[in-house]
């Protein structure tokens, strides 16, 4: 490969890159590529989880692309990164496919805390309504612009109910978040584990992993998703608060149906097998790319670390 002008060749740059960083870049990529794809189906699903019907005009797609990419990011970085603190600390116990279910988690649960206010954000920007005062749409507030762009979202809500504010609706994120990320990782894995050698490098292989882990984990979670979405954006309802997940959840039930719950499903089904498909298809290729060692070198680097930091212990 050619070099550049001090001497450094691009092999050279990403050799010298730690395994944490390569994972980010590729899960930031592998992120950005997914929602770009369904951008379109992730907006009517938005919409359809309140307003169900309404062709409205609404904004967010910048806040929802600045999400997506730090939250893929961390999120399958600290996949890699807890599956194996959880391999070298517990190396006769945590095993299988259980292993995935665990790491996954944890590591849905870890990008959610970090990048929570870009997802309120993007939910604030998606629902409001420009023009709205035009509209005599129930539970909408009737104002024109109430939000001017992401940092002024950021602003007003910071301002308004502080951290607490940016943090409205984290609890059933978390609570959504942990089951379906889990759930996603261990399909996925536990799928590919039965895929003949051959054939696991094969992307219509890999596409058809991710479709079906997205789909059966989003499946038992998506009640959860609906919770979040209007906790969020009750600021913006003319609906009396709600106090908490549970109440939450029973009043849309009561109030609404329990058929509500799932309202939006269908197109959720659609954004979510191309979404999780192409996420982990493109993870795994950037990670060829940027030439990140197989997880068993990984494990054992880790653990050879260890070792050596607990012997440096033991000479000081």
């Amino acid at each position: 490969m050619a070099k550049r002008e001090n001497g450094i060749s691009f092999d050279g740059i990403i050799g010298a890159m730690p395994v944490f960083a390569k994972e980010l870049i590729a899960g930031g990529v592998a992120g950005g590529v997914a929602k770009s794809a369904v951008a379109p189906l992730e907006r009517i699903k938005i919409l359809f989880q309140s307003y169900k019907g309404i062709l409205v005009n609404f904004r967010g797609n910048g806040a929802s692309v600045a999400r997506i990419v730090p939250y893929a990011a961390l999120h399958y970085m600290a996949y890699e990164e807890y599956r194996r603190w959880i391999i070298v600390a517990y190396p006769d116990v945590w095993k299988g496919p259980v292993l995935d279910l665990v790491a996954g988690s944890f590591a849905g649960g870890t990008a959610v805390i970090f990048t929570y206010p870009l997802d309120l954000v993007r939910t604030k920007l998606a629902y409001q309504v420009v023009g709205s005062s035009n509209l005599n749409v129930k539970g909408l507030i009737h104002h024109e612009q109430l939000y001017k762009g992401i940092r002024d979202c950021f602003s007003m809500t910071f301002k308004e109910a502080g951290w607490k504010g940016l943090y409205r609706g984290v609890a059933p994120s978390l609570y959504g978040i942990f089951p379906y990320a889990g759930l996603k990782f261990y399909f996925y894995e536990e799928m590919k584990r039965h895929v003949p050698e051959e054939h696991k490098k094969d992307i219509l292989v890999k596409l058809t992993c991710g479709s079906v882990a997205g789909l059966l984990g989003q499946t038992f979670t998506y009640p959860l998703d609906v919770v979040r979405r209007q906790m969020q954006v009750e600021r913006m309802s003319n609906a009396s608060n709600t106090k908490g997940t549970l109440h939450t959840l029973v009043a849309i039930a009561r109030e609404q149906g329990w058929k509500h719950l799932f309202s939006g499903l269908s197109l959720n089904y659609l954004k979510v097998v191309p979404s999780v498909a192409i996420g982990f298809t493109v993870y795994d290729s950037m990670k060829l790319f940027l030439q990140v060692p197989s997880r068993d070198e990984a494990i054992i680097e880790v653990a050879s670390s260890h070792t050596n930091n607990q012997t440096s212990s033991l000479h000081s």
